[in-house]
Order: structure tokens, then sequence, then C-alpha cells
């Protein structure tokens, strides 16, 4: 497969509204360091995550609701990435991402080419300190191709297409974590708030999948 030297990407030149968002066709493929994989983006979700990062709502210094910055983005205090790290412009967003593997780097096995595969999205080092977030830290899905590590390139067999799958690895991930640690299993009854939202319905799909009994809360506007 041939791989051009440049692809379409969604850069965020600053925090803010939608203004702040910079489609171009000039960027340049990223290349697979040592340990990583070169994905083929077939989908990006779009997730809370991703707006909060554009807004810069992830600093300490912010105390306002997210809508508050969502026209104009919020003034941080240097520490306005995911990982409490200052943010660096330009960056390609996209936390939420589904395709296929395309390239590897070294010491990843070539028998991986043309996997399909779900990114998981929070990068861990051998420190717990070292923690970088898919389209906050490191640039994410909201292009054409995307550079992974390649243990978190998570191989997928589905029927679902690359649109539903890429809505997975934020929303479940987080939910299936909160569900793993209550150990919740068969026949347990979990009142899950916020059941509207991404990571709700998904700790409603989850809990219900585990035989558990599930009592849902929403807000009023969206019963």
């Amino acid at each position: 497969m041939t791989i051009a030297a440049a692809m379409r990407a969604v850069l965020l030149t600053r925090h803010g509204g939608y203004d702040c968002l910079d489609l171009r066709d000039d960027v340049c493929v990223p290349q697979p360091a040592a340990g990583e994989v070169l994905i083929r983006v077939g989908a990006a979700g779009v997730n809370n995550t991703d707006i909060n990062t554009r807004i810069g709502w992830y600093s300490k210094a912010v105390a306002d609701a997210t809508d508050a910055g969502a026209a104009s983005g919020m003034a941080g205090a240097g520490d306005d990435g995911w990982s409490g790290a200052a943010f660096q412009f330009p960056r390609i967003q996209g936390a939420d991402a589904c395709g296929r593997i395309v390239a590897v780097g070294a010491g990843v096995d070539t028998s991986r080419f043309g996997e399909r595969v779900l990114v998981e999205p929070v990068f861990r080092g051998t420190d717990r300190f070292d923690v970088r977030y898919f389209g906050s830290e490191v640039d994410g899905a909201f292009a054409e191709y995307a550079a992974v590590p390649a243990v978190h390139a998570h191989r997928v067999e589905s029927n679902l297409s690359d649109v539903e799958l890429a809505s997975f690895p934020c929303a479940y991930s987080a939910a299936e974590n909160m569900l793993t640690r209550i150990a919740l299993s068969a026949g347990e009854r979990v009142l899950i708030t916020g059941a509207s939202g991404g990571v709700g319905s998904a700790a409603v799909q989850l809990a219900k999948r585990r035989g558990a009994e599930v009592i849902a809360m929403v807000g009023g506007e969206k019963a």
C-alpha cells in the first residue's frame, strides 16, 4: 500500500470555539516510531474530552462549567492538557478512533499489517505518572492517519461499522472501569446517574450485560 506524504487533518490552533479548528490538506503523515503502528483512520468519534480540551477546561485554574468557554475558551494556568501538562499547539484532536494498521515501527510484528483496531486512548508509560491522552498530549484521530503505541491498538473483529465502533473507546472504557471497580455481578442492583450521556448509556448496557438490575437516572428534560 502506498501512503502519501501529506494528509488531511483538523488542527486545533488555540483554545476556544470552532474558529480555532483549521482543516488542512498538507499535514505530514506521521511515521510510526519503535513500538508504534500507523493507522489509517476509518472513523473518529467526537467526545466530551475533545470539547473540554478544545476550550481549555482541564486547567486546575478553571472553576466554571464547560459551557462558559464554548466560544472563547478558558483562561488556564499552563496546565491545560488532559494530563495536567501544558498544552502544545497546534494539535490534532480526536480521542476515539477505529481504523486499520497500514505500517509498523521497529519491534512490531509485521503480521499486524491490515488489522482492524480500536485505539485505547490513555497511553501509559512505565511510570504511573507518565500518562498521555490521545488527541491531547499526542496527536489524535481527526486526521486520515494516526501513529499510536502498538499495545494500545486493539484488534477487533465485529460486524459493526467503523463509525459505530469509534463511539466505544472513551465512553465504554470509562464505564467498564467503574463497573469493574465495584465488581458488579449478576443479580445485583445498580443506580447509574447521567444515564443519557455517553458514559452513562455505556454503563447501562454493560451492567445489563453482566445480568445486573439497572436503575437509570437522567435529567427531566431528557426523560
